[in-house]
């Protein structure tokens, strides 16, 4: 699993090959996919909340509209570090958890994701984690 962070992290344009699916996942008629969490902070470096509305209209414009098929978002409450010699901050945040098939382009759909709420809302950074999985629905 860290192999595929540090690909997408690096720019590499695809992820390397799956795999054989387990037993378990031919029973479920499942296929092999990858899933995405993609964390996004929702305070700005000034440390003012980033507005629900202009969250809904990231969201629409530039998540959904790369992932179409669907996706979950999950409410939570953000921990991290700018560097080691700060203490941890705590700030509102948002999950995006996508289940997708592995294709070439899905870096690039994802680091567009990640550059354009940086750019956006003046962020530092945007979390991603990379599993591969199988997946019925």
């Amino acid at each position: 699993m860290a192999g595929l962070l540090e690909l997408v992290l690096s720019g590499c344009q695809t992820v390397p090959p799956s795999p054989a699916l387990p037993a378990s996942c031919a029973a479920l008629a499942a296929k092999a996919s990858v899933q995405i969490t993609l964390m996004f902070g929702l305070t700005t470096p000034e440390h003012q909340a980033i507005r629900e509305q202009d969250w809904q209209d990231f969201l629409q414009r530039d998540v959904s509209s790369r992932f179409p098929m669907g996706l979950t978002v999950l409410s939570g409450e953000g921990k991290w570090r700018p560097d080691e010699a700060s203490p941890t901050e705590s700030e509102p945040s948002r999950l995006v958890w996508i289940v997708t098939a592995d294709t070439p382009d899905l870096p690039v759909r994802i680091g567009a994701i990640r550059r354009a709420y940086r750019t956006r809302f003046h962020q530092q950074s945007v979390g991603v984690s990379l599993t591969r999985a199988c997946s019925a629905f």
